[in-house]
């Protein structure tokens, strides 16, 4: 990354100039808080889109691999540790791998390096006989090409937000001591961490091979995922034909390796018919998300994903708590509870709702699942770890067993209409201030219309029920976790049901000024 040319008494941030003092000293200036991304550090690798330049640089992913030795023997007591290192596909991972394990061994910590790694994979080494005392995942999950990022783990999971700060406090402090350096080895794990899979499918099932005689084709979008096919279902009797886009390729030329993307669905799913495939397979980047596809073509994905595995834990054992995220139907929480479950919809995040699983559990709750719609599932009898692999292994389990997963949500109520709107605010407001004053007027609003009714149990936004005549559905606006913008989630279980709620919400919106309504309602 070349300096930009500044005054002499400026900086670039990330320490690539420094600031002179009034005592004529240096002092390199950083802002590696900028680069917390919920609970993990996400930046720009690779220069040359527009608008976006690098901020995941060279001195600062040292530094970032210095802190977390440094958090380590702050927060865990260890003085000289083993620090596994994986990566996903993306072009930049070399590099940052080299740089990271730089900042590793120069504070005296050793590197064992596990090559194209999946995330969920980084995690269960720790709970293995792998000999590493915590991780580090390389990776930004589905974003664009020039994105990277890190993704710590220990032994009791993955670090959480004011972790994640604390560490990027001691990256920006830099105050690191002299230490003998430590060692690097090679080691992969992906190959152990699939063949417990396998054993798992078998164990389950009674059989050596029980996908003998189906055909199940994985799309990894170029990503980590390719080692599925190879690794798991064929060991399992699966044919594999029709799979696609397995060699990691950062560059993505396919599609974006993430099962939300209309795109990367659509591929998957034609993959399946035109294959005539008995279930289709898609990961994300680093298969911490999966979504998949029945053997009519039609995609298991937000709502129906979640109605399939809970309705196989509920088939397990009754009256269980499935939590997910804000967004999901009212027809799924009539799917779970018509199975004796419980629907407990929470906020966004993944570390929210397994956060909220937990929790619930502690209380003596029994929840043995915690899903997002956009396809991270973390359950109960897998450490809460959020894995893609293992969610659809569950689902090929159930399909080794029933020979037919579609029946299992056959019965699940379906919306007429759903859409998301992503609202902007307008540069430079108070955006959090502003959206917080608008949640709360919309509440008050709702409390006056006759048709309106807020719905009970809710934990993020503002969800309100419209009445048959005025919509005959409901809506959920909240605020972005991480961005300037006011998401809006409509459903009606009418056709042209969402016009209507969409009139009546642009009614009441178009007069805060600092929202760009123009063109939306």
């Amino acid at each position: 990354m070349k300096d930009l040319k500044k005054p002499e008494n400026a900086c670039i941030i990330f320490g690539r100039k420094s600031e002179i003092s009034q005592r004529g000293e240096t002092k390199t200036l950083k802002n590696y808080l900028s680069l917390k991304n919920g609970t993990d550090v996400r930046g720009t690798a690779i220069a040359g889109v527009k608008d976006d330049p690098v901020t995941l640089t060279e001195d600062a992913v040292k530094d970032i691999g210095r802190a977390f030795c440094l958090w380590l023997r702050e927060a865990k007591g260890l003085r000289r540790g083993k620090i596994a290192v994986g990566h996903d596909s993306r072009l930049s991972c070399k590099d940052i791998e080299a740089w990271l394990v730089e900042g590793v061994v120069s504070c005296g910590f050793d590197a064992i390096l596990t090559g194209l790694s999946s995330t969920p994979s980084m995690f269960m080494l720790l709970q293995d006989d792998f000999g590493a005392d915590a991780s580090v995942m390389i990776t930004a999950s589905h974003l664009p090409y020039q994105k990277n990022g890190l993704k710590f783990f220990v032994k009791e999971g993955g670090l959480e937000g004011e972790d994640v700060s604390r560490l990027l406090t001691i990256a920006e402090a830099g105050d690191f001591p002299a230490a003998e350096r430590g060692t690097v080895t090679k080691r992969p794990y992906i190959g152990k961490y699939a063949a417990d899979l396998v054993e798992k499918v078998r164990r389950e099932t009674g059989m050596e091979e029980p996908l003998k005689g189906k055909k199940i084709l994985v799309d990894a979008g170029n990503g980590a995922g390719g080692f599925y096919v190879d690794l798991v279902l064929k060991p399992l009797g699966a044919d594999t034909e029709g799979s696609q886009f397995l060699d990691p390729d950062g560059s993505f030329p396919n599609h974006i390796p993430n099962p939300e993307n209309e795109a990367a669905m659509k591929s998957v799913c034609d993959a399946v018919k035109r294959h005539h495939a008995d279930f289709g397979i898609i990961f994300d980047t680093d298969v911490d998300r999966a979504g998949a596809v029945a053997k009519s073509g039609e995609e298991i994905n937000r709502n129906r994903l979640i109605a399939l595995i809970s309705a196989i834990l509920l088939e397990e054992k009754a009256g269980a708590a499935i939590v997910t995220d804000s967004v999901t139907s009212d027809g799924l929480t009539q799917f779970i509870e018509s199975r004796g479950g419980v629907h407990h919809r929470f906020k966004r995040g993944y570390k929210n709702v397994i956060n909220e699983s937990k929790r619930l559990n502690a209380a003596g709750v029994y929840s043995p699942l915690a899903i997002e719609t956009s396809g991270h599932a973390a359950l109960k009898e897998n450490y809460f770890l959020d894995d893609g692999a293992y969610l659809v292994t569950r689902l090929l389990i159930a399909l080794a067993k029933n020979g037919d997963l579609e029946g299992l949500i056959a019965d699940l109520p379906e919306p007429a209409e759903a859409e998301e709107i992503r609202l902007k605010f307008k540069s430079n407001v108070d955006f959090k201030t502003l959206g917080a004053k608008v949640l709360n007027d919309f509440a008050a609003y709702a409390e006056r219309q006759t048709h309106l009714s807020p719905a009970p149990n809710n934990y993020e936004g503002v969800r309100v029920n419209f009445d048959r005549d005025h919509g005959n559905g409901w809506t959920l606006i909240r605020m972005s976790l991480h961005e300037p913008i006011m998401p809006i989630n409509l459903e009606s279980n009418s056709a042209g049901g969402n016009a209507k709620m969409k009139r009546e919400l642009g009614e009441f919106l178009k007069k805060y000024d600092f929202l760009m309504t123009d063109g939306v309602f």
